[in-house]
């Protein structure tokens, strides 16, 4: 439960702060384009942190780090409702981009060891908290923004519980113990796991990055076009429009929350094979027809296809090589955020120049990428099996908090 309240927490944070973008822009009185400038910072800076936040999880284990980071990403948005210029805002964003950054990968890292602790598929269920935790703070915005509360007012509103919650989710985290030192051909011990060498980036991790960033551009993709499309492609209204995205999310959060089953029951490169067949067949269904009913409905399933892709990939990392979980999670994030950010840019370029329909196709072939490479997420379980007849004395120990 304590590894599922911080990925609600981040979701939560993540979902208020997208509600009251319009608020912060119209306070500080930005154009489109300043504010998509000012709005980069975030995951520039979440790229940076993540490769970082492997190292120091690796070292220090993930348990602080997700309580220091979790307990900050709840707060810090208030800069953003605070800030009286265009800098402070950046830096505002650059902030809560670090903290996310590290509580993403520490979680995920959490989150693997549940997983291999109790036996079965669990990662899915961790990111629909997530996805929830983004749909109810979108709706939490909402509602300040009915009641005419700033956005300040707002993020300290939800920020102060969440910062509670983030505290006392803490005792119940599992301690990660970095892993002996291993011994030389002497029998002297040698720097083994403990030292500061990050382990290299192997061929596996390498596909599974690669795979991440073809799931995260997708997803970006639909984030920032969906909406566009169904109004200047279809001819929808403004209001019809934010349906395909809302489609898209709940299909999503709900696609995630039964993952783990179905993963139970087809195993993982089944489910992630059938995932990107569904997310090519339901963006194809919304760029072909003209019917605005049925372009919701193909990015609803498009949501669905993609829901447990980037989850099912960082599980992969993170049992690459059990003694650096989470070396692998943020490699593979890492190339993940890439396409995050850079998607809606892509998509962007290429509509200017052949349309956006045309631009569309390509989070079609992604997600036929996706189901290609799907074999990826279950190659690691011959490196768990490598792993584990190096005998107990490599392995990390994990214990739950003794604490109350």
């Amino acid at each position: 439960m304590s590894v599922a309240a911080y990925f609600a927490i981040l979701g939560v944070a993540n979902g208020v702060w997208l509600a009251r973008i319009p608020a912060v822009k119209e306070r500080l009185h930005l154009t489109d384009g300043v504010l998509g400038l000012a709005l980069l910072a975030a995951p520039a800076a979440l790229i940076v942190i993540v490769p970082i936040a492997g190292r120091v999880v690796r070292l220090s284990g993930s348990r602080i780090p997700v309580m220091i980071s979790g307990t900050c990403a709840c707060i810090l948005p208030v800069i953003m409702g605070l800030a009286p210029n265009v800098p402070t805002l950046m830096a505002g964003l650059s902030a809560c981009g670090l903290a996310g950054g590290m509580l993403d990968v520490g979680a995920n890292a959490q989150a693997v060891q549940v997983e291999r602790g109790v036996g079965r598929p669990l990662m899915t269920s961790f990111h629909a908290c997530f996805s929830f935790g983004g749909l109810a703070g979108s709706l939490l915005g909402g509602l300040f923004a009915w009641a005419s509360l700033g956005p300040a007012v707002n993020f300290a509103a939800v920020g102060v519980p969440l910062m509670v919650v983030a505290i006392a989710a803490g005792g119940g985290l599992l301690h990660d113990e970095p892993a002996p030192a291993a011994r030389q051909p002497d029998g002297h011990a040698g720097s083994g796991d403990t030292s500061g060498r990050a382990p290299r980036m192997s061929a596996l991790l390498l596909i599974l990055g690669l795979l991440a960033l073809c799931a995260l551009l997708a997803e970006g993709a639909a984030d920032g076009w969906s909406a566009v499309y169904l109004r200047d492609n279809v001819g929808t209204s403004a209001g019809f429009a934010a349906l395909g995205f809302a489609g898209f999310s709940v299909a999503m959060a709900c696609g995630r929350l039964a993952g783990d089953q179905l993963a139970l029951r087809m195993g993982q490169a089944r489910l992630m094979r059938y995932c990107g067949l569904l997310a090519a067949a339901g963006l194809v269904t919304a760029l072909l027809t003209r019917n605005p009913a049925g372009a919701v409905i193909g990015f609803t399933l498009f949501g669905a296809g993609l829901s447990c892709t980037f989850p099912l990939l960082l599980s992969g990392a993170g049992n690459v090589n059990p003694l650096h979980a989470a070396h692998g999670i943020a490699r593979v994030a890492g190339l993940g955020y890439v396409g995050m950010l850079g998607g809606p840019v892509l998509i962007g370029g290429l509509a200017s120049r052949f349309g956006l329909t045309a631009a569309l196709v390509v989070p079609v072939v992604l997600a036929l990428f996706l189901a290609a490479g799907a074999g990826a997420v279950s190659i690691r379980k011959q490196a768990q099996r490598r792993h584990a007849s190096a005998g107990p004395g490599q392995t990390r120990t994990l214990r739950r908090d003794p604490s109350p």
